[in-house]
């Protein structure tokens, strides 16, 4: 059984990836550069980094746009913005059974704003975030910050994340990990479980199934 649950955010707990890659479409076109939808969101998956390093070199965008769309993002992902089905509720489930939830995140203060728009801050046990200034993942560092800031067992913590760069923080930081991929079957080998759905969560959590995979 896990008792310690560390998040990611962005295609975690959050289903943000559609708003983001959306509204940067839409930028993108009012001044004339025309960028598929679906290329735009693969950027976006690898990272927020990654993608405006991308399109700067594509593009040559300059920071004025790319601060008009972080101020532009901010208000519509309060709008539009929420969690993944059954999340409110697992985050809850797993504090009621003696566990704790921990936030790690590239992201600033965001993402307590959406968590606290939908109730589940007071689910947290604390929050990593860009603000903390750890090396970003997949270095093991706020991981490792927060297992001895709260004397975590690593063979009862798992990660949660979307992307190989969360797997790999958990593996470096010794901690158990699962990958979440909700729009595709890719899974990720170095994963300790793949999942598509948080009802297959549930059975990791509270069933710990060894070698889980995702079967569709």
């Amino acid at each position: 059984m896990y008792r310690f649950v560390a998040w990611d955010f962005d295609g975690t707990l959050f289903d943000t990836y559609p708003v983001m890659a959306g509204l940067f479409h839409k930028q993108l076109a009012e001044i004339g550069i025309q960028e598929p939808y679906l290329e735009i969101y693969r950027q976006m998956k690898k990272s927020m980094s990654h993608a405006f390093r991308y399109y700067r070199q594509k593009y040559g965008i300059n920071e004025a746009f790319l601060e008009h769309y972080k101020e532009s993002r901010r208000a519509l992902e309060l709008e539009r913005c929420g969690p993944y089905p059954g999340i409110p509720e697992l985050c809850r489930r797993i504090v009621e059974t003696g566990g704790q939830n921990f936030l790690y995140t590239h992201r600033g203060d965001s993402a307590l704003l959406l968590l606290e728009q939908y109730s589940m801050y007071d689910f947290f046990t604390d929050f990593i975030t860009e603000r903390h200034g750890f090396a970003r993942k997949p270095s093991p560092d706020a991981l490792m910050f927060l297992i001895q800031k709260h004397d975590l067992n690593p063979e009862q913590t798992i990660m949660i994340g979307d992307r190989d760069l969360d797997i790999l923080a958990a593996k470096n930081a010794g901690v158990h990990s699962c990958f979440f991929q909700d729009d595709s079957k890719e899974t990720y080998e170095y994963a300790d479980y793949n999942i598509d759905s948080f009802t297959q969560l549930e059975t990791i959590l509270w069933g710990s199934e060894k070698n889980f995979r995702a079967q569709g």
